[in-house]
């Protein structure tokens, strides 16, 4: 389950989403009552079991990662935790070559995990997936400390940084950023 996951994870040098915030993940997939989640970032699974921990029985987590065998890992996760093969649909490829192909205004929750350099294309594609009263969260908005020091100017903080203005100042969108993991910001599409 979890265990295998964490243990791929570490070995690929892959970061996982904590336990907190794996928990505020299936929390929230529960609160929209998901039928329907999309994942930018697969990973080894360990997100996507936390998710699909929360959905409905019924419900389905598509998960968009460039790596194959990190989607085989993802796989194996969820076979562990005892999850039915029809309960993921795994997409390989770019995110934002796949995103444009997904339908809009069919998902309850989009998870962004992907390259915080391109966080700014999820929120707009995110957006256009979720339906009303959905919610997009990103992982990793602290960027292990960086995004509070004026001083880091790489272009992955600042481009996170500007995520975190768009969401707090967008129209359409009501959010709040949690103190848990690496920091998930969670809003809600209006």
């Amino acid at each position: 389950m979890l265990t295998y996951a964490r243990a791929q994870s570490a070995r690929a040098g892959i970061r996982a989403i904590g336990p907190s915030g794996g928990a505020t993940l299936r929390l929230l997939a529960a609160a929209v009552d998901a039928k329907a989640i999309a994942e930018v970032g697969t990973g080894t699974g360990v997100s996507g079991v936390y998710l699909l921990r929360g959905m409905r029985p019924d419900g389905v987590l598509t998960t968009v990662d460039l790596e194959p065998v990190r989607q085989q890992y993802a796989r194996e996760a969820y076979h562990a935790a005892g999850f039915a093969p029809n309960r993921a649909r795994f997409i390989p490829g770019r995110a934002l070559d796949v995103l444009p192909r997904l339908a809009d205004g069919q998902y309850d929750l989009v998870f962004c995990d992907g390259d915080p350099a391109e966080s700014q294309s999820y929120l707009a594609e995110s957006l256009r997936l979720l339906r009303p009263g959905g919610v997009v969260c990103f992982e990793g908005v602290f960027q292990e400390g960086r995004l509070a020091e004026p001083n880091h100017r790489d272009p992955q903080t600042r481009a996170v940084r500007e995520l975190v203005r768009d969401v707090r100042e967008s129209d359409l969108l009501l959010p709040a950023l949690l103190p848990v993991s690496d920091g998930l910001l969670c809003a809600v599409k209006r």
